[in-house]
């Protein structure tokens, strides 16, 4: 089956162009002026903008965490992230103490397979890696999980000590791989919990006060201080402040290969959502958490000079009835996470390029290609070219919506963004070349998407 694109303005990382495009078994094929093909199927982008679709690094579905585990299944996630532009992810599988690597990913694809609408791939959270352990890494690698995530939070749980950061970098970069941080100093962060849980302070906007953009900006310092010392290009997740932002700017002014993702809680969201009435700030307990409104602007300027290079969601949603309520009496034991996966790219189009803070280009750059090229995915994915697969949105600049719980389509009960109104909507989603969304509706099915084996790290510019 053959598709075509017609009328569209074509935007990646690189280009802005008018052409039409052509699709065959999944891959494009042909883009040149006025095509004249008698395809099975004909769009027509007229007035739209046509880009790679979006991708996302970051994701947690069916994640266990404190007691429960995140509301959206792999099924339910991906189906809202397609709504939303969104045609990747790489979801964290998850090493239990003691357990080989390959275990881990077998248990995430018995989640995952025959249940996506998009393609997925995996990275790996490790948290037991002994010297005989080592050697996984790099057969992982070579069956196509090339990034690792490690923790310095999360004590008895993920947290892992230096000399393992130190090992696990070594041995990822002798083979092409990449270890992503998780970096706050989770040492202490946990005594200054037990500081404020000794004094009665348990409502939660103490998971905010507990955990310092200090204890972040340390983490993300020390984090690339071993890299260095591996000889290991470094990817700090989830930043969110200032603080951290500036370690990594002066490491990549230093040369050093460090790159950073953030997301858009931390770019939209301030820390007075903690300070609203009850127990409603317990929507907001991620980790880090939601910063001083200030930290907004120095987030902005590391996505414009290119100190940040992606941006993902951290997607991990826990629904306030029943699963965040489990913390009401202590902060602690909220579950720590948020929903975001549907709403990144319309959010970034409105904040970034419809405010004048981005390019189109770097728009595409942030929340598609440099995640491809990082995650080894690149030109397969997060472009429009002759080869690549047909991952195509169909992206209305123009149009509006309203951001609400009642409307979107993860599997949770309330929304971070409620009311927020934004320009910029998707109206169609191909992946591979198969409808997925079509003029906003869902047409795809479960099962549509397939597990990517990813390539080596490759830097982006």
């Amino acid at each position: 089956m053959n598709s075509l694109i017609k009328n569209g303005r074509i935007i990646t990382a690189v280009d802005d162009y008018s052409a039409d495009i052509l699709i065959d078994d999944g891959i494009v094929t042909m883009i040149g002026k006025t095509l004249e093909i008698d395809a099975d199927k004909t769009y027509d982008a007229q007035d739209c903008l046509v880009i790679p679709g979006g991708i996302d690094p970051h994701t947690h579905m069916e994640l266990p965490f404190g007691g429960t585990s995140a509301s959206d299944t792999f099924e339910t996630g991906t189906r809202a992230a397609a709504f939303g532009g969104t045609t990747t992810i790489i979801d964290f599988a998850v090493q239990s103490k003691g357990q080989a690597l390959a275990a881990a990913v077998d248990t995430w694809h018995q989640k995952a397979e025959g249940r996506t609408s998009i393609d997925y791939g995996f990275h790996i959270i490790c948290t037991d890696l002994p010297d005989e352990r080592l050697p996984e890494m790099k057969q992982m690698i070579r069956e196509g999980i090339s990034s690792f995530k490690l923790f310095m939070a999360y004590p008895g749980v993920f947290l892992v000590d230096d000399g393992t950061i130190y090992n696990a970098m070594t041995t990822a970069a002798e083979a092409g791989g990449l270890i992503c941080m998780h970096a706050e100093n989770g040492i202490v962060i946990n005594a200054i919990i037990k500081r404020a849980l000794a004094e009665g302070k348990t409502a939660p906007k103490y998971h905010a006060l507990t955990r310092p953009t200090k204890a972040e900006a340390e983490g993300v310092h020390r984090a690339i201080a071993i890299a260095e010392m591996a000889h290991s290009p470094v990817y700090i997740v989830h930043l969110s402040c200032d603080d951290a932002l500036r370690e990594v700017t002066a490491a990549r002014d230093a040369g050093i290969p460090a790159y950073a993702e953030t997301c858009p809680q931390y770019l939209f969201l301030d820390y007075s959502v903690y300070e609203q009435p009850g127990f409603e700030g317990a929507k907001y307990v991620m980790t880090p958490p939601i910063r001083e409104k200030f930290n907004q602007d120095k987030l902005w300027r590391g996505l414009q000079f290119n100190d940040l290079q992606v941006i993902s969601t951290d997607h991990c949603p826990f629904c306030f009835k029943e699963q965040k309520e489990l913390g009401l009496n202590d902060f602690t034991k909220i579950p720590n996470g948020g929903p975001g996966v549907e709403h990144r790219m319309g959010l970034v189009y409105n904040g970034g390029v419809a405010t004048g803070r981005i390019t189109l280009n770097r728009w595409v750059e942030i929340t598609s290609t440099n995640a491809a090229r990082i995650f080894g995915l690149f030109p397969r994915k997060g472009t429009i070219a002759v080869g690549s697969d047909a991952d195509i949105v169909l992206f209305d600049p123009n149009a509006e919506m309203t951001i609400s719980a009642k409307t979107h389509h993860m599997n949770v009960d309330y929304s971070c963004y409620e009311g927020m109104k934004i320009k910029g909507v998707t109206r169609t989603v191909l992946s591979r070349g198969r409808a997925v969304i079509e003029n906003g509706q869902y047409v795809g099915k479960p099962g549509m998407g397939q597990f990517l084996k990813r390539g080596l790290f490759n830097s982006p510019r």
